[in-house]
C-alpha cells in the first residue's frame, strides 16, 4: 500500500474503528480519527497513532447523525491531506428492546449514525476517489446484515441497509478503480458490545455470565469472541491492491455464526 495513502475511519477512538486505524496506519496509511466528542483524549488517540506508525494523523470531531457533519468529515480530511484515497465507514451505536417498546428517538440514532452516515460520507467522498481513479470504501456492518436477532430490530434493519447500499455503491464505481465491500463481525468484546451487557441481561432475565455464553456466544460456533485486531486486518486486506478485483461483497468474521 502506497505511503501517501489517507484514510478516514469513522467512529475510531476505540474498539475496531480504533483497531482499523491501527492496522491502516502499519500499513503507511494517513489516518483522519473521529468521534463525535471534541477531548484532549480524543486528539491524544490520533497522536499515539501518528507516533507508533511514523505516519499522519488528524483528528476531526463530527456527529454522524448529523448529515452535514458527515460530509464535512469528509472535505477536512481533503483539504489537509489533499485527497480521501479510503473510507472505512465504522461508526455505530446500539439498543437492545422489543419492537412495541422500541423508543422512536433511539430508532432514529441508530438508523441516522449506522446506516445514513455511511451514505453521506460515501457521496462526499466519491468526487474525490474517481478523480484519482482509486478508492477503497468498507463498510463495518455485522452478522447482522445477514440474520436477525430478537430485541435489535433497528440494529438489524441498519445493518441489512449497509449490505445494500455496499452493493449498489460497489456496481456503481466498478470501472473508477474503486471498491466498496462490508465486512460482518460476529460478537467483538467492544465498549459497544459491553454496553450491550446489561440490556441482554434485562431482556432474557439471565446474570452476566449466563448471556455471553447462552445469547451472545451460543450464536458463534467457535465460542470465542472475534478480536478487534482480527476486524483490522481484515479491513487492512480489503483496502489493500490484492483485494483490488473483490468488490460488492462481504467478508464474514464471525466464527462461523452465519454458516448455519
Amino acid at each position: 500500500m502506497a505511503a501517501t495513502r489517507t484514510a478516514i475511519v469513522t467512529g475510531s477512538t476505540s474498539g475496531i474503528g480504533l483497531a482499523i486505524a491501527h492496522a491502516l496506519a502499519a500499513q503507511g496509511c494517513n489516518i483522519v480519527v473521529n468521534s463525535f466528542s471534541d477531548t484532549s483524549d480524543d486528539h491524544a488517540i490520533a497522536d499515539k497513532i501518528a507516533r507508533d506508525h511514523s505516519v499522519k494523523t488528524i483528528y476531526v470531531q463530527a456527529d454522524m447523525s448529523k448529515p452535514a457533519e458527515c460530509r464535512a468529515l469528509v472535505t477536512k480530511a481533503a483539504e489537509k491531506f489533499g485527497t480521501v484515497d479510503i473510507l472505512v465507514n465504522n461508526a455505530g451505536i446500539q439498543h437492545v428492546a422489543p419492537v412495541e417498546d422500541f423508543p422512536i428517538d433511539k430508532w432514529d440514532a441508530i438508523i441516522a449514525i449506522n446506516l445514513s452516515s455511511a451514505f453521506h460520507t460515501t457521496a462526499a467522498a466519491l468526487p474525490l476517489m474517481k478523480k484519482a481513479r482509486y478508492g477503497r470504501i468498507v463498510n463495518i456492518a455485522s452478522a447482522h446484515g445477514l440474520v436477525a436477532s430478537p430485541f435489535k430490530s433497528a440494529y438489524v434493519s441498519a445493518k441489512h441497509g449497509i449490505m445494500g447500499l455496499t452493493k449498489t455503491v460497489a456496481l456503481e464505481v466498478a470501472t473508477d478503480g474503486i471498491t466498496c465491500n462490508a465486512i460482518c463481525p460476529g460478537y467483538v468484546l467492544t465498549p459497544l458490545v459491553e454496553a450491550q451487557i446489561p440490556d441482554q441481561m434485562k431482556a432474557h432475565n439471565m446474570d452476566r455470565e449466563t448471556v455471553i455464553r447462552e445469547v451472545m456466544l451460543d450464536k458463534q460456533p467457535t465460542k470465542e469472541f472475534v478480536t478487534v485486531e482480527q476486524i483490522g486486518a481484515t479491513a487492512a486486506f480489503l483496502c489493500s491492491d490484492a483485494a483490488a478485483q473483490i468488490n460488492g461483497t462481504h467478508i464474514s468474521v464471525d466464527g462461523g455464526w452465519t454458516a448455519e
